[in-house]
């Protein structure tokens, strides 16, 4: 059964009920009000690029199938606690699980389809998780076989089973359980169980696994949603991986809140997007800078407009202002800036009627229930418009980490210290200006440097060396790597891919970029500097 130290939330309740945050709903209480309201209403639009089937489900039915995935993992062995790990595309199963966790009172614990060998024996592990849920396929991997050689080291896993499988380990399979849905007691579920575990690299090298519960979480969607105006009748569009938070909360939680419709994509291409928008009527949407940056250009290109799109919140980088100038009137819709972290989902926005330099020079401000402050290295309060520690407290503020409370950075004030620096306007509005803690940033996931470093660090050719990040128009940032040989060694950047690939590491945090230098810059104490090679890789990017 999960287990964390909940002190914080208990210190943290008297505040957030008398202010009006923590409402002590969960989910299923929102999904039993659109059930009695409007139980036919569509509830998931679910396409499968690579095989063509579509999935249509109203509310009344994604109620049922999570209602026989509940009873079918409680004959199983799942109950109140237990940690159920799924790793899926963007398919409709990803929301029904999630609700069936939640009539059992589980845990639902979302991973990354890049995940590999590496990255799932640590995670699923640490959640001890005793149901793992996989694509038999997705773009080429088999992902059963990859289980398969690490399930020997997983001694809690006791069930995989295969979307798209066959047999007893099918994910249809937990369709058919013996008995009927109505047999499932209550769920118990308190406002303050923890729901979801949710793994967000740091500079630890290892995961952090991020707990959240229906009060921290729905605390975050009840302001987004009055902020932006979302309602029952939006159809909220998501090409974000629902494994990210952003996915998950913004297209899995917050169109069931609403009592909305969700529009999943798969596999993101910029035409695909601009006919999901168009066809099923899309008025929201949600991304980091590259989805925003492709849609706007396919549409300024095809002329194939999506006139429903009312809202497109971009987060996970700062978005260029010459990109905004360009999607408004491209995709007349309002393009919102956010700036959030796992362990607090989004904790500013820009306004729907913000001028276009608020979007573009600020990560807005934060919404109700949540507080920000900037200070200095003593922890005092910095005045508006200087750079500082970042720090964030209220309604949204995660549960802790798994196992690993000596990672939380919160203090006895509840002031989360976020690792980033920013600046702050005299009108609340935050700027980020770059991130204490050793991460790039590449299409709004997190690349763990430390962990990436390490392995690369092993290779025989490699002295020393060190990973920046640097500028790129439409992922944020990528990763180059300065490595410094060992004497009469040669390493190329075809080498350093095939050996990353070869420790099973995630595809996209390898990275893009290799220099072989002589010496790495340092300070007298013996310090990498980093900022240096960040400059020396700005500066290496050719101009138009």
């Amino acid at each position: 059964m999960m287990a964390f130290q909940g002190d914080r939330l208990l210190a943290r309740r008297p505040a957030m009920r008398a202010g009006g945050h923590w409402q002590d709903a969960t989910l299923l209480d929102h999904l039993a009000r659109v059930l009695a309201a409007t139980p036919d209403r569509l509830a998931v639009v679910a396409k499968r690029s690579e095989s063509g089937e579509e999935r249509r489900i109203t509310y009344r039915e994604l109620d049922r199938l999570a209602g026989l995935v509940a009873l079918s993992l409680q004959q199983r062995g799942v109950g109140r606690g237990d940690v159920v790990s799924f790793q899926l595309p963007n398919w409709w199963e990803f929301s029904v699980l999630h609700l069936a966790c939640l009539k059992l009172g589980a845990v639902s614990n979302p991973l990354m389809i890049i995940f590999r060998e590496r990255e799932l024996t640590f995670m699923l592990g640490l959640a001890e998780s005793k149901v793992l849920v996989v694509p038999a396929r997705f773009r080429g991997f088999d992902y059963p076989a990859m289980v398969a050689g690490i399930r020997d080291r997983l001694p809690a896993l006791g069930h995989v089973f295969v979307a798209g499988g066959e047999g007893d380990t099918a994910f249809e399979a937990l369709l058919h359980p013996l008995g009927d849905p109505a047999m499932l007691p209550p769920p118990g579920l308190a406002p303050d169980d923890v729901i979801q575990l949710l793994y967000t690299s740091g500079t630890t090298g290892e995961p952090k696994g991020v707990m959240h519960t229906s009060n921290t979480m729905l605390s975050n969607l009840a302001p987004f949603a009055a902020r932006l105006g979302l309602g029952a009748e939006d159809v909220i569009h998501m090409p974000s991986p629902l494994a990210h938070q952003l996915g998950f909360m913004y297209g899995i939680v917050l169109p069931v809140m609403l009592g909305g419709t969700a529009i999943l994509q798969d596999i993101f291409t910029a035409e695909e997007m601009a006919r999901q928008i168009r066809d099923e009527g899309a008025t929201f949407t949600m991304g980091a800078t590259p989805f925003l940056n492709d849609l706007t250009e396919y549409v300024a290109q095809s002329g194939a407009g999506t006139p429903s799109l009312r809202v497109f919140v971009s987060a996970g980088a700062p978005i260029p202002r010459a990109l905004v100038t360009k999607a408004r009137p491209t995709l007349g819709a309002a393009i919102i800036s956010a700036w959030g972290m796992s362990e607090n989902g989004a904790v500013t926005t820009t306004l729907p009627d913000d001028a276009e330099e608020k979007a573009t020079t600020t990560d807005g401000c934060p919404l109700a229930g949540m507080e920000l402050r900037v200070i200095d290295a003593e922890g005092q309060p910095l005045p508006p418009g200087t750079e500082g520690r970042l720090q964030v407290r209220g309604c949204s503020n995660f549960a802790g980490y798994l196992k690993r409370p000596e990672l939380d950075s919160t203090d006895p004030e509840g002031w989360f210290d976020t690792g980033d620096l920013a600046r702050m306007d005299g009108e609340g509005y935050i700027r980020i200006a770059g991130r204490s803690k050793d991460i790039i940033i590449r299409g709004g996931e997190n690349i763990p440097v430390v962990e990436v470093e390490g392995l690369l660090f092993r290779h025989p050719a490699i002295a020393e060396l060190a990973i920046v990040g640097y500028p790129d128009a439409r992922l944020g940032e990528r990763a180059c790597a300065y490595v410094r040989l060992r004497e009469g060694a040669s390493l190329s950047f075809a080498d350093m891919t095939t050996y990353l690939a070869a420790q099973q590491m995630a595809r996209q945090y390898i990275p893009e970029r290799l220099e072989i230098v002589q010496e790495l810059p340092r300070t007298p104490s013996g310090k990498i500097q980093k900022f240096r090679l960040r400059e020396l890789a700005l500066a290496a990017i050719p101009r138009p």
